[in-house]
């Protein structure tokens, strides 16, 4: 690479971000964290000034956040945090046990030695996290995005990516049920021995049961 090309790679990774993209993650948070609820009105003018911006980014931001589904625009009334129904989440679970089987099974045949290490660290520190929900949260999707990494597929990660977020607006909800976080401790036991063993068939059938057990908690 030349030197004029090195030097535009680095400054498009310097680039600020726009701003209707820091809102829509701002915004995005809010909803993740319950501050903003599922089904409630968002109060462009309230937020615009709290932020201290024109609507237009934010409207923007809100764009963004309803092409996500995390986000509804009604028609002359605005928008509402999404309210996840029964049949939203029953396909996006089945989408979810799709892709992330898949990919599990591409792990499976694979990843590299040090890969396989570096999900079981992740494994190891899920196991140390029951007593706090939001850590258990945290390293779970963690776990969940690395073993995609090492699968490879940019396509597959972007929907997975998009198909997260809807699940995450009903997260609390799923490891709230009593002995949930322990199932899935269990399955995920259950995915890392067929993982180290190296067999395919059985590390995507081990999580495709995984979200079958998922939704069941969360229905």
């Amino acid at each position: 690479m030349n030197a004029t090309a090195s030097r535009s790679r680095a400054a498009a990774s310097l680039a600020p971000r726009p701003l209707y993209e820091e809102v829509a993650e701002l915004l995005r948070q809010r909803i993740f964290s319950r501050e903003l609820t599922p089904g409630s009105w968002i109060d462009e003018l309230k937020l615009a000034e709290e932020y201290g911006i024109s609507r237009t980014p934010l409207r923007e931001a809100l764009k963004v956040l309803a092409t996500e589904g995390l986000v509804t625009m009604k028609v002359r009334r605005g928008a509402y945090v999404t309210e996840v129904s029964e049949r939203d989440l029953t396909d996006v679970y089945h989408l979810l046990a799709l892709l992330e089987s898949d990919a599990a099974g591409v792990v499976a045949t694979r990843a590299t030695d040090a890969q396989i290490k570096e999900l079981q660290a992740l494994h190891n520190e899920l196991e140390k996290s029951t007593g706090d929900r939001e850590r258990f949260f945290e390293i779970n999707e963690k776990f969940h995005m690395r073993l995609l990494e090492i699968a490879d597929n940019r396509w597959r990660d972007q929907m997975v990516a998009d198909l997260r977020k809807v699940m995450k607006l009903n997260r609390h909800n799923s490891l709230l049920k009593s002995g949930r976080i322990e199932e899935s401790l269990a399955e995920h036991r259950a995915i890392m021995q067929a993982l180290n063993t190296r067999d395919p068939q059985t590390t995507a059938q081990r999580m495709q049961e995984h979200f079958r057990s998922g939704l069941e908690a969360a229905a």
